[in-house]
């Protein structure tokens, strides 16, 4: 990143820089990023009003995973053409790029476009965004707008009172946020499940691909593993009750165990692992 022009520059011209620097960045991925969250703002209060049928609301909860596809697709791209650049194109093949949450966050905002609303989805996307949003400013507008300080971190960058109040808001809430991600993405799995077997129209096909997003949330986020294994030590302390008839916690018991077989079933490291291990036999020979 160029350095921020000094603050005696009058603010015209850092504006603009500003606008220039944004031609060569990726400003479209800030916008779409911005558009989400104003998108979420307004259809949650459709929503909070009992209106979220209206016209308008649709509109805005609609417009949010359009943005949401955009900005993920953004970043995909520019992953998909530094790996070609590299060389590294092909490596891995589809399950590689499946394991990418990037590209998992962009199929799951395309399902979500098209399936029936469920408000509650909305939350995890506006969530990420906040955080990109804040760190993007941080980065990128507040150096331009705010022009050189002679106040510097220890790293020697320069810095602001209002970038180092977003830095701090960013590395406190940023755990706490992650595990309310984590809990969302649960409970809107369950809430999917509640739809299917009340047959509520396309439930069972929404289930199929967001059990296949969440399957692969696990296996790559420490936080949805702890969400889950904190819920499943609730359970177990729960019918360690003598009152608690055996067959529950046979049943229990018998749920877990087929949890812990369809996760090693569907454990999509382990088939990258055999295919990268089958292509370097084949380089080998």
């Amino acid at each position: 990143m160029a350095p921020p022009p000094p603050a005696s520059m009058p603010l015209g011209q850092r504006l603009m820089q500003l606008a220039e620097t944004l031609q060569y960045k990726k400003f479209g991925w800030f916008i779409g990023h911005v558009t989400l969250l104003l998108c979420t703002l307004r259809y949650g209060i459709s929503y909070l009003t009992l209106n979220s049928n209206t016209r308008w609301a649709r509109y805005s909860y609609r417009t949010a995973f359009v943005a949401a596809a955009a900005t993920y697709g953004i970043v995909v791209y520019k992953a998909y053409r530094a790996r070609a650049r590299a060389g590294k194109g092909q490596q891995g093949g589809m399950l590689s790029l499946a394991a990418d949450e990037n590209v998992q966050y962009l199929a799951m905002a395309l399902v979500w476009l098209f399936a029936r609303q469920v408000p509650l989805a909305l939350l995890p996307y506006a969530v990420y965004s906040g955080f990109h949003t804040l760190v993007y400013i941080k980065g990128n507008i507040l150096p331009v707008i705010q022009g050189g300080s002679n106040t510097s971190s220890p790293g020697g960058k320069p810095t602001s009172p209002i970038a180092d109040s977003i830095g701090r808001i960013v590395k406190k809430y940023y755990d706490p946020s992650m595990s309310l991600v984590a809990g969302l993405e649960i409970f809107l799995w369950f809430r999917i499940l509640f739809s299917a077997i009340i047959f509520t129209k396309g439930s069972w096909v929404l289930l199929f691909f967001y059990t296949i997003f969440f399957r692969a949330r696990y296996s790559q986020s420490s936080f949805v593993q702890g969400a889950i294994s904190q819920g499943v030590q609730k359970i177990d302390a729960l019918l360690a009750d003598q009152s608690v008839p055996p067959v529950i916690r046979q049943g229990w018991g018998s749920v877990k165990a087929l949890s812990k077989q369809a996760v090693d079933a569907t454990d999509i490291q382990k088939y990258i692992g055999a295919q990268q291990q089958g292509s370097g036999t084949k380089k080998a020979q």
